[in-house]
């Protein structure tokens, strides 16, 4: 019946919809900025230093839900599953999209590692949305 609780947040749950939405927000500027300059060569920099960023800040965020105990992890898996699917599709036709008009090489790369962060952070938000409203057995 009770909320989980993490020390130090005041609902007791980690910040996980805040920080997918700015890993999300770095990926999609690096997304832009690479969108922005093709098919001219572009520089990589700028790019791969927001992706890596939002890598990180997901990799943050999962942690952060792996240290939870008294979860509804059986809604989170049922809500993610399906919202993965959804995206994985997602991420596949954009993906043969960028192989498809010509993209090759680090920008290909880049936007793949991007659609990955992109790709995983949306499951992860509505599956955490809809678990942490879940009542919980004593």
């Amino acid at each position: 019946m009770s909320k989980p609780t993490v020390p130090g947040s005041p609902s007791g749950l980690p910040p996980v919809t805040a920080l997918c939405m700015s890993s999300m927000a770095c990926v999609i500027a690096a997304g832009i900025d690479l969108a922005a300059h093709l098919p001219r060569p572009v520089s990589l920099v700028f790019p791969t230093a927001l992706t890596i960023a939002g890598g990180a800040i997901l990799l943050g965020v999962l942690t952060a839900l792996s240290r939870l105990r008294r979860f509804a992890w059986d809604r989170f898996f049922v809500v993610a599953r399906y919202a993965m699917l959804a995206y994985g599709v997602i991420a596949g036709l954009l993906a043969f999209v960028f192989i498809k008009d010509g993209t090759r090489g680090g920008p290909l790369a880049l936007l793949l590692a991007a659609l990955i962060v992109f790709a995983v952070n949306v499951p992860v938000i509505l599956g955490f949305t809809v678990a942490r409203f879940q009542r919980l057995a004593d």
